[in-house]
């Protein structure tokens, strides 16, 4: 296929795409929700399929919120490399002191960085 084939095979599903947003557009909430429960490939999930989806550990969103590699979290709050990658890939959850930890570092973490360093 020569990439003016695959230019003209791109811009033709644009236009069809732009076609199908104009249509949904002109669909009112009712149609919309009776359109998105006929597709097959787009159900609404389960209580099941809940129960089976991991939820993110709340230590990656904390370390992600302050901006720092997992090897920075880790040194910066004293947590060994090893847990920390466990709860962040959901082989284990942080016990009760844990999570406890890791809500204090949320909430303040320059206080708990103050507080870990070595007094000089």
């Amino acid at each position: 296929m020569s990439n003016g084939d695959m230019m003209k095979k791109t811009a033709e599903r644009a236009r069809a795409s732009k076609a199908d947003w104009e249509r949904f557009d002109a669909m009112t909430d009712a149609e919309r929700r009776i359109a998105a429960e006929s597709d097959p490939d787009a159900q609404p999930l389960t209580d099941a399929d809940f129960a089976r989806l991991k939820r993110t550990p709340p230590a990656r969103i904390i370390r992600r919120a302050l901006g720092l590699s997992q090897e920075e979290f880790a040194a910066r709050f004293h947590i060994p490399i090893g847990t920390l990658r466990d709860w962040e890939q959901g082989r284990s959850e942080p016990d009760q002191a844990a999570r406890a930890y890791l809500t204090v570092i949320a909430r303040a973490p320059d206080a708990v960085s103050k507080a870990l360093k070595p007094l000089a």
